[in-house]
Parts: C-alpha cells; structure tokens; sequence
C-alpha cells in the first residue's frame, strides 16, 4: 500500500528530527562531557579552580578582590584591576562600564543617590588611590589633585565665541575649592547640584594640568577589563607593588620580584596580547613563601 506524500513527507521529517536528536542532543554533548573529564584538560573543564590548604579559593580564570569587611585594599596582597561585573568580579554579571573618552562631566545631584561618576572621574579618583596606597606618583593628565576630572564649562559671550563671561568646575560640588582660581580672567565657580551646564549653552573644557605625560599608574590599575573579570595585571603594576607588599610580609623586594616573575605569562604564540600576572595564584605564592606575622 502506498503512502499518501504527506504522510511520508512528515515521518521522513520525524525521522531527521530524531536522528539530529540524538547526535545533537545526546552524542555531541557526551562526547563534550568525554573530552573534558581527559588528563590535563579536566581541570579547565572544571573552571580552572585553585585550592589551597584544602578549599577552592577561587579561579585563575576569574579575578577577585583582596579587599577587608571595609572594602579597603589588603596590603600585604598584590591588588587586581578594577571590575565593572556587577558588585565586583560577579561572573553572572559580566560587562563593561560601557563608559567611554566622551564621559568626562560628572552628575552632580541634591541627592547623592542620584549622582554618578564621568570615567574621568573614576580614573581619576582610583589613580589618586594607587598612589596613596603604594607611595608612588598617583597625578594623571586631566585630573585634579583631589581625584576628579579637571573639566569646565565655559561660557562665551557669543555662545561659542567671543569673550568669556563664567566658568563653572562641573565635577567639583561647593563648598570644593575650584581646582584653577581664574580662567581667561573669569572666576571659576563650583559647580551646584543639579545644574546642567551643557544645556546652559557652556563648553566642555577638559584641562590638561601638569602631571606627567606617562603616568605612575598604569592603565589597568584605573580602568575595568572588557569582561570584568580579567584576574591578570600587567608587570608595571605589579611593580608598583612590590614595595608595599615586601614591607608588608617583611621580605626582600628582590624575591618578591622573583615571585611576580615566576607568575608572569607572556604574549599569546609570542605576538598576540600583552604579558600578565595572575594575582590571585601570585598571592597564594606569596602565603606559602612569606606567611602573615
């Protein structure tokens, strides 16, 4: 007896569907599931867990803070980069700031709840605490000695040209003293809450300054990864650390140094990326070599 073509068309489809079930849906993903329990790979597959003393301590694939109750640094610990995942290395929050060169006015609300920070701003403010915090040079191109992007809005006779008639340090609330007294002969007034200066028709005028042209503070020790969850630093600022964290655990900075080597990677097939040091697997070097006293 002959099938109708209907028919046999949808039990040759029923019959497809079940063959891509089972190596799609079954064989593929045991195979997967094969592949990563075998010797050397097992340990990725698992997420790269580090263990110590008999407790996973974390992943060399994910970065974490070494932070107190407080949130204030641990010295004697090599510190991590910033994060923008979520509260901090949440990789079920996985992002950027999405914050970029343009973000250099800060919202200044009645409501502090209500203000946010420009990028310039955090980088800004986090160069200044690098520097406290490791006794090095924290003055970055841009920002004001008390850690806030050095911006103005400046006010033109003409709108755009002409005279200036005000000035106004948008990311520096009164009764902050502006970080320049006078521009083109015009007092610098602080900036007040809520006020919006750009759509009062005011230029955005980032002011260089006189710090450095290359800063004390590298660029990862201001700025969050991609992902937020980057656990390397690059050399120069874990060598901006090494003071501190030497006096801290009383060791000789040399075999601190030889620490921080011995956790460095190099650039991917020698020419991709950028060497890197693993901070949490640094710091668990650092426990075993140098323990707390």
């Amino acid at each position: 007896m002959r099938l109708p073509s209907w028919f046999s068309t949808h039990l040759a489809a029923l019959r497809a569907l079940l063959v891509f079930t089972v190596l799609l849906g079954l064989a593929y993903p045991l195979v997967l599931v094969a592949a990563g329990r075998l010797p050397g790979l097992d340990a990725r597959a698992d997420g790269s867990l580090v263990t110590a003393n008999g407790r996973t301590v974390g992943s060399a694939l994910i970065g974490q803070s070494f932070t107190d109750a407080d949130g204030n640094p641990v010295p004697r610990y090599f510190q991590s980069r910033p994060s923008a995942a979520g509260d901090g290395y949440d990789p079920t929050s996985t992002a950027a700031s999405n914050l970029g060169p343009e973000s250099v006015v800060d919202t200044i609300a009645t409501d502090p709840e209500g203000s946010t920070q420009s990028l310039l701003t955090q980088v800004c403010a986090r160069s200044v605490a690098v520097g406290q915090l490791d006794g090095v040079d924290g003055r970055r191109p841009y920002c004001t000695p008390d850690g806030v992007g050095a911006v103005l809005a400046v006010f033109h006779r003409d709108g755009l040209t002409g005279p200036v008639t005000r000035a106004v340090s948008v990311n520096q609330a009164a009764p902050a003293t502006p970080f320049v007294t006078y521009w083109q002969g015009v007092p610098v007034e602080p900036a007040k809450p809520g006020e919006d200066y750009v759509a009062a028709g005011g230029v955005i005028v980032p002011v260089r300054g006189d710090a450095p042209a290359d800063p004390a503070v590298p660029g990862d020790a201001v700025t969050a990864s991609g992902s937020g969850l980057d656990p390397h630093i690059s050399p120069a600022y874990a060598e901006i650390q090494v003071a501190r964290v030497a006096r801290e655990r009383r060791a000789d900075p040399a075999e601190v140094r030889r620490l921080v080597a011995a956790h460095t990677t190099g650039r991917t097939l020698g020419f991709m990326g950028a060497p890197g040091v693993n901070v949490l697997e640094l710091n668990l070097a650092l426990d075993e070599t140098f323990p707390a006293r």
